[in-house]
Order: C-alpha cells, then sequence, then structure tokens
C-alpha cells in the first residue's frame, strides 16, 4: 500500500495557528500518511524539496486583516519558482485558518490557498463535513462549528493564547488532515491503477 507524504506548510503569529497544524499533522499521521510540518517563514532549501517530493500540501496561516499572514504571502510569492516548472501541478491541497473573531473573513484566506493551489495546478480538498452548532440541538462543541466548507476554520479570542483554541476547532483540524491523507492515498493509488 502507497503511504501519502503531506506536507504542512504554515505560518502561526501568536501560536494558535501552530496548534492547528499539529492537530493536521495528528490527523493525517493517524490516516497512515508521512507528514511534514513546514513553518514558511523558516524555511529551508530541504523543505523546499520536501514539498516539491509531497502528494499532498496544506496551507496554514492566521487570518490577519482579511486575508493570509504577511509572512504566508512572502512564501506564496516565493513558491512562483515552483510555479514556472509547473512542480506542483496535480498535488493534492488544502488549507486552514484561524482568526479572533467568529467570522473574521476567514473564508478569504481560504479562498486565496484555493487560488494559490490552482494556479499551481492542484486539486483542492475541501473539509467534506456539514456544518455543526447550527440547529438547537446543536453545540458548540460540533465539528466544524464554524460553518465552513472549504477548508478547517477556527476561531479564538484575541485576549487568549494557544492553549485556549476552541477543541472542536482543533477536532475540526485533525479530521482535515486524515481526509487529506485518506484523499491522497485513493488519488495515488488511482494513479498507480491508471498507468
Amino acid at each position: 500500500m502507497t503511504t501519502p507524504v503531506v506536507s504542512i506548510a504554515y505560518h502561526s503569529g501568536y501560536g494558535h495557528t501552530a496548534v492547528l497544524a499539529e492537530a493536521v499533522r495528528a490527523g493525517a499521521a493517524e490516516a497512515g500518511a508521512e507528514v511534514h510540518l513546514i513553518k514558511v517563514d523558516e524555511i529551508t532549501d530541504e523543505q523546499w524539496a520536501a514539498l516539491d517530493a509531497s502528494d499532498a500540501i496544506v496551507f496554514g496561516s492566521p487570518t490577519y486583516m482579511g486575508t493570509a499572514s504577511g509572512a504566508f504571502h512572502v512564501f506564496a510569492e516565493a513558491s512562483s519558482k515552483r510555479w514556472f516548472g509547473q512542480d506542483w501541478k496535480d498535488k493534492l491541497a488544502a488549507g486552514f485558518t484561524n482568526s479572533g473573531s467568529k467570522s473574521g473573513d476567514k473564508l478569504h484566506t481560504l479562498q486565496f490557498f484555493q487560488i494559490l493551489a490552482a494556479q499551481h495546478g492542484m486539486n483542492w480538498v475541501n473539509l467534506g463535513l456539514h456544518p455543526g452548532w447550527n440547529n438547537s440541538a446543536g453545540s458548540e462543541h460540533d465539528l466544524n462549528r464554524l460553518g465552513v466548507f472549504a477548508g478547517a476554520a477556527a476561531q479564538t479570542n484575541v485576549d487568549e493564547g494557544p492553549e485556549a483554541v476552541h477543541k472542536a476547532d482543533v477536532a475540526t483540524a485533525e479530521h482535515l488532515g486524515r481526509r487529506v491523507a485518506e484523499t491522497t492515498r485513493v488519488f495515488l493509488q488511482g494513479r498507480a491503477t491508471a498507468a
């Protein structure tokens, strides 16, 4: 059986997004993937090579002022060298983000990731969950409690540290990691069969 290689390319300004990155890593590893955590503001040549060798890349960033962080934008622009060579074409991609507000324009950050992936010719993996906490029987402890479909979205109060990242948001990020790993395995098996 093929072992999917999943890399998580993320930036975390205050540690909240790092909690989500670790959750995505745990979910993907639980599903049998080889996983690499890559901080994009400290990326090395070896880590760029790891991204190039990955079957899937999960993008993560806090949402600042309605988009991904400046550090993530620097990484995205630097990835244009890969765009020229189509080095990431046909890899799978997914994304996650955190903001202080319930909405916080997180969708825009996830759409930025989707466009980045599309420019690279990658295939997007969505969250694959119904929204939680949207009826009288639901609660803030539901998976996908913020009702986002494009990726994993989290909300953490701006006056609290990384330990306050909501457990349901952590579990949602773990779900995303598992889904990416499982989808990547199916994708790789299909490619091998078609060959």
